[in-house]
């Protein structure tokens, strides 16, 4: 293990000196503001205020349905948590797509909104006018590429992605072209290990993975994921730190209990 770089606050450029060290990038999602202080209190690298929210947090199936103004809610409530952390702020599906000025507002909207420290896009060469567009305003961007779950319809599955030989270099590819445009860094998500350290090492940002092997510069969970609080999603990559959801359960069924038994509130908590 790494010594741990000493900063106040993370930034782009931590990051790449990370990279540059050898120490591993730490990396999780956060929706509000309770968590987002526990996330930034443990000493995490990364908040990334994930399109996730849609699924953990509204219920949809997809990523797809949440807004722009949804985002900027939960990139707020994040900011007034954190203190060291980079935080990173999805674009939502169809806010970037097919017209830069578009993403461009997009992202100008979360940043002077929300107070986020960068966004990020799912996409490579197809999305490359609004990436130059939203860096040519000094907003930071890091990349998605692999499997990007606004695609969904198009895809058809979760599926891992570049497996074949033509979609690698596709990825390989547009990793460059992320790297050349001027993105801090790339999400590789549900790749073959082999080719995420491949892409790692010859691109000189740092890489984060999610179901993308050991050989990244860094990894990314779902923090609802990662402590048991989603039940319904058990992916290879995902290892889960705690069972929440049962545990909660529990203390909510014995408060229920004690409620109705009369138990509680005892003379020591009443006034």
């Amino acid at each position: 293990m790494k010594d741990t770089l000493k900063v106040n606050k993370v930034t782009t450029h931590v990051l790449q000196e990370m990279k540059l060290r050898g120490e591993k990038i730490s990396m999780l999602t956060a929706y509000d503001y309770s968590h987002a202080r526990i996330l930034d209190e443990a000493g995490v690298d990364v908040i990334l205020v994930g399109d996730s929210a849609s699924n953990v947090m509204a219920g949809y199936t997809t990523t797809l349905p949440i807004t722009l103004n949804e985002m900027i809610y939960h990139a707020s409530s994040v900011m007034r948590a954190v203190k060291r952390a980079l935080v990173v702020v999805d674009l939502p599906f169809g806010s970037y797509q097919g017209d830069s000025k578009e993403a461009l507002y997009s992202a100008i909207r979360i940043m002077k909104e929300s107070g986020a420290n960068a966004v990020k896009l799912e996409g490579g060469k197809q999305i490359l006018e609004s990436i130059d567009r939203i860096l040519s305003a000094g907003i930071p961007v890091m990349g998605h590429l692999g499997l990007t779950p606004q695609s969904i319809h198009k895809f058809g599955t979760y599926v891992v992605r570049a497996t074949q030989d033509q979609e690698a270099r596709q990825l390989t590819e547009d990793a460059y072209i992320l790297e050349k445009a001027g993105c801090f860094s790339i999400v590789l998500e549900k790749i073959p290990a082999k080719l995420a350290t491949q892409v790692t090492k010859k691109i000189r940002i740092p890489t984060i993975g999610i179901g993308a092997g050991a050989g990244v510069n860094g990894q990314v969970l779902v923090l609802h994921d990662m402590l048991g609080i989603s039940q319904d999603f058990s992916p290879r990559f995902l290892r889960r730190y705690h069972n929440l959801y049962e545990e909660i359960k529990g203390s909510v069924k014995a408060y229920i209990s004690d409620v109705k038994s009369g138990e509680f509130p005892n003379k020591r908590e009443q006034y």
